[in-house]
């Protein structure tokens, strides 16, 4: 019984440890950056709603603020100004494309909702 629980432990950990950082992105002075939106394999996060609506929520991290740009069917949709250690929401549209842009050194973290259709 205790080799079960244990075992519960540790996948419950490993889980939790894969999970935490793999939507934190540092982006370097001058840097432009594709989150989601291009494709499989050329995405910096992986959006599990590409099928429909998403919402981005994104954290600045970072010292320094960085722009949010989205764009769909390749034109430019919404900039946004996120400021160090503020949050903000984006309401995605299936097949949008979502940029962090930066002048100066960044970091974000990315999650994504599920959004209304």
């Amino acid at each position: 019984m205790k080799k079960y629980i244990l075992l519960a432990v540790m996948l419950f950990a490993l889980q939790s440890y894969a999970q935490k950082d793999e939507s934190i992105f540092e982006l370097e002075p001058s840097q432009s950056m594709s989150i989601t939106g291009k494709g499989a394999g050329q995405d910096a996060a992986i959006n599990p709603y590409t099928n429909g609506n998403s919402i981005a929520v994104i954290r600045n991290l970072g010292k320094n603020k960085f722009t949010i740009r989205v764009e769909y069917q390749g034109k430019l949709f919404q900039t946004r100004v996120l400021e160090p250690n503020k949050t903000t929401k984006i309401a995605l549209r299936q097949g949008s494309q979502l940029y962090l842009d930066s002048d100066l050194a960044a970091k974000a973290k990315v999650d994504f909702k599920k959004g209304a259709n």
